[in-house]
């Protein structure tokens, strides 16, 4: 009876699991495109996906939590309270702010403006920071505070979404913990196991094979060069090593034109960004004026990593670490970009000239509420990014589509269909993720456009890859190319901690607007909620917070680690000792396998690696017989 029901119990999970799987978002697409084009291109198709889902998740967060209590406060559904602001004599001024394009007469192109960029009409909606001027909300004997929830919903979806991350990219990083990284084992992979059954399309087919054959010929290329290298004499060294220390001076040189271009732009835009008096400019020049940033970005973000691809192939190193150096190139200056943007605004919003200015403690003349210019950036960097997205889609890979396949110039022949470049479009989807991280605490709805850019960007990618695209010469598998995704979507979240960290912690909240007025920063939240806790909760937080605590903490956590990182090395060599086992066995296969097995098959971790590497192993040894 145990067994029947434990049986049921599993036929009655895994129908279930089945029943669910056909409500999963795209799901026939998703297989459509792994049918045709394999599971590399698959892979980043999922990935997208992931960002979809995650993005909804963090909207249904910040829409439960901030957005519809004050909402339904300012409705007059339930009863409350809002900011009181109190300022000495000298500090009034900190509070005057008026939103520009609000009043008298106004052209109808101001209104696109005003969508396009955040400002006039927009700028005191619930998109923005500036909105959220609720204290409390009264719900019979409890009181509901926003401005506590706006903070700790701001730190619930980063953590969300690091353990999210950080959960997905394990999965994909036990296979390689184990698996050893010998050359031998790489040419078996390629030869016997690297092909593709998910492909059915011929033209992909012919395509996976001119891919495998390219593999080879680049590990073959390493092995060449790696004797080249260990034949060097020591003037070739010094050769080699006196060109690459010039050649990474140009790459900081161009890092650094970048850096100053954004800089010079950011300064430039927000200096001549149109007030109340002289918004009826010219269309052209006033959203040219708005959008300067983002397009400088854009163009370095574009720019930038076409003159990495040329300086790595004057580098001489292998093919491999070419392809990881600049693809680590290319995620710093995308997300360093955004980081320059933001520290721009910060000197300037920081910048004190006056006695007035420096009572508010921060530029209230040029920004009186801060924390929703900025938001209004990430909000422009978003749309733009997206239109640049559809613009490239349309304007430039159906024209080439067309050019190559009807045109009977050999210079179009030549040139070829656009490849579908996987690293590239993953750090394109990336650097629009970093913007939505960022960009939430000053745009509280920021995920929801986000929402919306993907999953039209998921469309978008599929008709682009469907009709003008070839896969990329330089295939990824699923396996390494979800944990590789996964690895530079972790790197965008830790860069979006730091810029938000010092926004909380340094910066002094806006005094005309947002939850945080009273606080001289937002962070102090926290300290003037916890004072208000009784007694002895406030003794046991202390205590926590503590070096008594965090010093024993800190060594527990370093002995669990080691033990950790001990019992990982443990398993590594047993795995290894299966290998030679069974390097054995293939010498003579009659003979029973756990003849030869050295270890008690009592063990619980020898039963769970193999259970794990069972599938490898048998590869591996098919192979050795």
């Amino acid at each position: 009876w145990r067994q029947s029901s434990k049986k049921s119990l599993k036929r009655i999970v895994e129908d279930t699991k089945e029943l669910s799987s056909y409500l999963e978002l795209w799901r026939h697409d998703i297989h459509s495109i792994e049918g045709k084009f394999g599971t590399g291109i698959q892979s980043y198709f999922s990935f997208l996906r992931f960002l979809v889902i995650l993005n909804l998740v963090i909207f249904l967060l910040v829409f439960s939590f901030i957005t519809l209590p004050s909402a339904v406060f300012r409705h007059g559904v339930v009863n409350g309270s809002y900011v009181k602001v109190s300022l000495q004599e000298a500090e009034t001024h900190c509070t005057i702010y008026e939103v520009t394009g609000t009043k008298g007469l106004i052209y109808f192109y101001n209104y696109i403006i005003d969508l396009l960029s955040g400002t006039g009409f927009l700028e005191m909606t619930s998109l923005f920071y500036g909105y959220y001027t609720v204290d409390a909300i009264h719900l019979g004997h409890l009181t509901y505070q926003v401005p506590l929830a706006y903070l700790l919903t701001t730190l619930a979806y980063l953590s969300l979404s690091f353990l999210w991350i950080v959960k997905r990219a394990v999965e994909g990083f036990k296979q390689s913990l184990v698996c050893s990284d010998d050359r031998f084992q790489s040419y078996c992979n390629k030869i016997f196991a690297g092909w593709d059954f998910c492909i059915t399309d011929v033209n992909a087919a012919r395509l996976k094979h001119c891919s495998l054959h390219y593999e080879l010929k680049t590990d073959l290329e390493e092995e060449r060069l790696r004797q080249r290298v260990a034949e060097r004499t020591a003037k070739e060294k010094i050769r080699i090593y006196c060109l690459r220390i010039f050649l990474n001076v140009v790459v900081l040189a161009v890092l650094s034109a970048c850096f100053y271009s954004i800089y010079r732009a950011t300064v430039y835009s927000q200096e001549n960004i149109p007030t109340v008096s002289d918004r009826q400019t010219r269309f052209e020049d006033n959203l040219l004026v708005q959008y300067l940033p983002s397009m400088v970005i854009t163009m370095a973000n574009f720019v930038a990593p076409l003159i990495f691809s040329g300086i790595i192939k004057l580098e001489d190193y292998s093919p491999g670490f070419e392809i990881r150096l600049t693809l680590m190139r290319c995620v710093f200056v995308r997300l360093a970009n955004i980081g320059v943007l933001l520290a721009s605004l910060w000197i300037r919003i920081k910048s004190c000239a006056d006695a007035k200015c420096a009572a508010c403690g921060y530029n209230y003349q040029d920004y009186p509420c801060w924390e929703s210019r900025v938001g209004q950036e990430m909000y422009k960097l978003m749309i733009f990014d997206f239109i640049i997205i559809f613009a490239v889609t349309v304007f430039i890979d159906f024209p080439r589509k067309l050019m190559v396949t009807h045109c009977s110039v050999k210079a179009f022949r030549w040139c070829g269909l656009q490849e579908f470049a996987i690293p590239d479009n993953v750090l394109e989807i990336v650097y629009g993720q970093t913007i939505c991280w960022i960009g939430t605490f000053y745009c509280p709805l920021l995920p929801a456009i986000a929402t919306i850019k993907y999953f039209i960007v998921f469309y978008i990618k599929k008709v682009s890859l469907m009709h003008t695209c070839k896969p990329s010469t330089r295939p990824f598998r699923a396996s390494s190319s979800n944990f590789f995704f996964l690895v530079v979507l972790l790197i965008g979240l830790i860069l979006a901690f730091i810029p938000l960290g010092l926004s909380m912690t340094r910066i002094p909240s806006s005094k005309a607007c947002g939850p945080f007025v009273t606080f001289e920063h937002s962070w102090d939240i926290l300290h003037h909620t916890v004072s208000q806790f009784p007694d002895v909760l406030r003794a046991v937080l202390d205590g926590l917070a503590s070096e008594a605590f965090a010093v024993p903490f800190f060594i527990l956590i370093c002995l669990v680690m080691f033990y950790l990182m001990a019992l990982a090395g443990a398993h590594k060599r047993v795995v290894n000792q299966l290998r030679e086992q069974l390097v054995m066995v293939s010498s003579n296969p009659v003979v029973p396998f756990l003849y030869y097995f050295p270890i008690p098959l009592k063990c619980t971790n020898i039963f769970k690696i193999m259970k794990e590497e069972w599938i490898v192993i048998s590869i591996q040894t098919s192979l050795f017989i």
